[in-house]
């Protein structure tokens, strides 16, 4: 999710009786820190895409951040209470993000694969919201500030897991109406019965939407693989593609060709519910085949 969304649930959580002097700072510390991240956004879009939710978003890191906090904020004395609320906060993040469709390399530095539970999409404004009248509701009543806290916590709690039931039910569904060997769901945002997919039968995927509501299947893209064209080859070579590779999980290459020059666009096929170019990756080619630029955006 954001960084505004994890600094609001870093306040909530603050309100949850942590009462000790700088345990409110270490606690929103701690839920931003994992975004430090957000540096390679300086090397551009391509390097972040690559290294966002990296090292910083793993088990390692949920460990060492935290007790360097709690050494740093308890160093005279309250060392396992600070490591405690900073390992609190700081996997309340990674649990947040892991809900979401972008995916997060939880398991680094043992397992560089990202893992993501499709729950949620990358922004998510019932949350967001949600998490800012708490923390206005808890700013404006102090007296009832832990209790609005606790029941945010538990209506966040309840919301997400109605949205794992919602997941659970709509891939059954679509396992019912489409034949495939890979299935995968992505939310849509601002909706809850609606959702995206992406299945592969063989070397061909289709897109499209599933409407647990009115029970209905809708695909709207039929991608056939075509990795043998000489210019999808080349154009691997490029960084902006190694690294749109390096983070894409269903990665489609397609090529158009003009008199001038030759194009090759990268899609992620999980983030073609917009039609616009989003996380696509293009590489131009002169008319004798030079690379002339490439980039990536998302």
């Amino acid at each position: 999710m954001d960084p505004v969304t994890h600094g609001l649930a870093g306040v909530t959580l603050g309100h949850l009786c942590f009462k000790r002097k700088a345990a409110f700072l270490v606690i929103l510390l701690s839920a931003i820190a994992p975004d430090i991240d957000y540096i390679t956004r300086l090397w551009g879009a391509d390097v972040f895409l690559r290294y966002h939710r990296g090292i910083t978003h793993g088990v390692l890191a949920l460990l060492v951040v935290p007790t360097i906090i709690g050494l740093i904020a308890g160093y005279r004395k309250g060392f396992f209470y600070y490591f405690f609320i900073a390992f609190l906060s700081y996997a309340v993040h990674l649990f947040m993000d892991l809900t979401t469709q972008y995916g997060t390399r939880i398991l680094s530095p043992l397992d560089w694969e990202p893992y993501s539970l499709d729950l949620m999409f990358i922004i998510d404004p019932y949350i967001t919201i949600g998490l800012l009248l708490s923390v206005i509701l808890c700013s404006v009543n102090k007296k009832k500030a832990t209790l609005i806290a606790v029941t945010t916590v538990v209506l966040v709690i309840t919301y997400t897991g109605g949205r794992y039931y919602l997941h659970g039910k709509t891939k059954e569904f679509l396992k019912e109406r489409l034949e495939a060997h890979t299935y995968k769901l992505c939310p849509l945002p601002n909706d809850f019965l609606r959702w995206w997919f992406v299945v592969r039968s063989g070397n061909e995927f289709k897109v499209g939407s599933a409407d647990l509501f009115t029970k209905r299947i809708c695909v709207h893209e039929t991608y056939k693989m075509n990795n043998n064209n000489p210019f999808i080859e080349m154009s691997k070579k490029e960084r902006a593609v190694r690294n749109f590779l390096y983070f894409a999980k269903y990665p489609y290459a397609e090529v158009k060709s003009s008199d001038k020059m030759t194009t090759v666009i990268w899609r992620e096929l999980s983030f073609t519910i917009r039609p616009e170019d989003h996380f696509v990756a293009k590489v131009y080619f002169d008319k004798e085949g030079k690379i002339i630029t490439s980039y990536f955006t998302f």
